[in-house]
């Protein structure tokens, strides 16, 4: 009777090797969860908050927890769902070097990983309160952030709020000079201190593939328009009409 070669036998669904492969999956899953796996994503969003010493306690409170209940508005959370899920960061920042991570990158996906990014958001601490506005800079950090996102997306945005034009630093044209501001969209929310603030990131700061400049009057309107803003950047059709319905109108 005719042997196998050891080198030719076949394998048996509960050979070894398959065994070992199962086991090895099962510990992917343990070390790479499912949302921190590199597919690809409707957008990365950079939140990037003014902490400079224009803006008292009263408004940092309001800008931290104004970004935590928007992102936590049920529109914005349908939206989210509706493309899928973004992944999502944020930072405060005001000199030069003065940047400080107030959410790691975090997938989106539902009420309650909005819930629990809300949650951590709202938990921070400011970082400083002395230092002038290097928007530049910002910037420039905002940009490392993005490229460091963990999963390619269809958009890359910036999404800076300020209430005062650059005033330390370099301007942000000098910033996006730098090659890896390619394919990035930065929109502004500008909080109005003069009459000429908004024309100043109009024209200075907002680049990229469909920018813009949203406005509100003062710190105490911040979550509505940080609302409007998250709406038109997650962007669909069907929430800008559901928003225009709930009183939170998107800007053509």
């Amino acid at each position: 009777m005719a042997h196998t070669p050891a080198n030719r036998r076949s394998k048996t669904p509960g050979s070894r090797p398959n065994r070992l492969a199962g086991l090895f999956a099962a510990a992917s899953l343990l070390i790479f969860p499912l949302e921190a796996r590199a597919e690809p994503c409707s957008l990365a969003l950079v939140v990037a908050l003014d902490v400079s010493a224009s803006v008292d306690a009263r408004e940092y409170d309001l800008q931290l927890t104004g970004l935590a209940n928007a992102l936590q508005d049920p529109l914005v959370v349908e939206a989210i769902n509706s493309v899928g899920g973004i992944w999502f960061s944020s930072f405060e920042w005001s000199g030069h070097y003065q940047q400080k991570t107030l959410l790691d990158w975090r997938f989106l996906t539902g009420e309650n990983s909005v819930a629990a990014a809300a949650v951590e958001l709202a938990d921070n601490t400011r970082s400083h309160k002395e230092f002038m506005t290097a928007l530049g800079y910002a910037l420039a950090h905002g940009s490392r952030v993005l490229r460091n996102a963990p999963s390619p997306c269809q958009r890359l945005v910036i999404d800076v709020s300020s209430d005062g034009a650059n005033n330390t630093g370099f301007e942000p044209e000098i910033a996006y000079r730098d090659a890896s501001f390619l394919n990035v969209t930065v929109n502004a929310l500008v909080i109005l201190n003069d009459e000429h603030t908004d024309d100043y990131f109009a024209e200075k700061v907002i680049r990229g593939p469909g920018a813009f400049v949203e406005v509100t009057a003062s710190y105490d309107d911040y979550q509505t328009a940080m609302t409007r803003k998250l709406l038109r950047e997650i962007g669909t059709k069907l929430l800008a009409q559901n928003a225009s319905d709930r009183n939170h109108p998107i800007a053509d």
